[in-house]
């Protein structure tokens, strides 16, 4: 089956059956349902790896995320192949877990199947990979981190915002011994969130104690390990923000477990507003940065940068705000 089959079932050219099926020129709308109706009754399934070898483009484009498992993915993971898909785009989808290594071995993967343009929803990063995703001219979506430059757009979310909305939040609240539970500090969203908890405190005239700040690893587990360590300490905080929901979720489970009452004895905030956040036992109160969006926001300005609708990049702002709920309250008298 080929397009000289559709052209004469539809009674078209070839030329037009190609620019409606790549969606590569105009058409009128009357003549591409035509079109598409040779097409559904022809039962025609186009070779993808022909037509990029005609396009020059392989309609591939990757997504790269730090953990699949983590709850905030898949919302973002969906919202970016939603819009991939309107625009018959597939998407080779990787998690690095954390790992620089097997970030290189994600992008390696992508260059070897001539990706159209990558965006990378991960704070770990390979700069030799990077420049050598510049130097083939493939363009590049970052969230976090990453330079700026030709066919390089950078998704920034306003980590400063959201942490010092939750330190606000708590000091009007009572609080003054507050904890800060961080994401791993090798990456650098989690330092840029340790830096805004340290600024919001000397804002406020505080001046957390070192063991008031713990280092996680973004997981359950990292979070229930460092509140563990946290309600060991002779002095206990009345209050705990945590660089993530999946962190505070573990720190929960851990205050549960220690027979202490959130927020009675203890406060926490999270940082995503994953859709779990509402159905915790207290419901959580977090800083809530929409995934849909990012992934969204990502999409498109990797599909402008492929269109070479924007040559030069572009820096796109993710909001946050903080989002009340049980969680947190006025700190008991001890």
């Amino acid at each position: 089956m080929n397009i000289a089959e559709i052209a004469k079932r539809a009674n078209v050219s070839t030329a037009t059956v190609s620019r409606t099926l790549n969606q590569s020129g105009p058409v009128k709308a009357t003549t591409a349902r035509k079109v598409w109706r040779a097409v559904t009754e022809l039962n025609y399934y186009p070779n993808s790896h022909a037509r990029a070898l005609v396009s020059g483009r392989s309609r591939l484009i990757g997504l790269i995320v730090s953990d699949i498992t983590n709850p905030f993915f898949p919302e973002l993971i969906r919202a970016f192949q939603d819009l991939a898909t309107q625009k018959q785009y597939d998407v080779l989808l990787t998690s690095t877990d954390y790992l620089t290594a097997r970030m290189t071995e994600c992008l390696r993967r992508m260059l070897e199947r001539k990706v159209d343009g990558v965006a990378m929803m991960t704070s770990e990063m390979d700069l030799g990979l990077i420049k050598e995703l510049s130097r083939r001219n493939v363009p590049i979506v970052f969230m976090d981190v990453g330079q700026m430059g030709p066919r390089m757009s950078h998704v920034a979310i306003d980590y400063g915002n959201g942490v010092r909305q939750a330190v606000d939040h708590l000091v009007a609240l009572g609080h003054r011994n507050i904890a800060f539970i961080t994401g791993p500090l090798d990456l650098h969203s989690a330092r840029t969130r340790r830096q805004a908890f340290l600024d919001g405190m000397r804002h406020h005239g505080l001046a957390p104690d070192r063991k008031m700040l713990r280092e996680g690893t973004h997981t359950a587990e990292g979070g229930e390990k460092a509140m563990h360590a946290l309600l060991r300490l002779s002095k206990r905080p009345t209050a705990v923000v945590c660089s993530n929901d999946w962190t505070a979720i573990g720190a929960l489970h851990a205050t549960h477990a220690a027979h202490l009452d959130v927020p009675g004895d203890i406060s926490v905030v999270g940082f995503d507003d994953i859709p779990l956040a509402r159905y915790t036992n207290p419901p959580l109160t977090t800083v809530q940065m929409t995934a849909s969006e990012v992934g969204a926001t990502a999409f498109q300005a990797l599909f402008r940068l492929i269109g070479e609708e924007a040559v030069e990049g572009d820096v796109y702002q993710i909001p946050t705000r903080l989002i009340a709920r049980g969680s947190t309250a006025k700190p008991r008298r001890r």
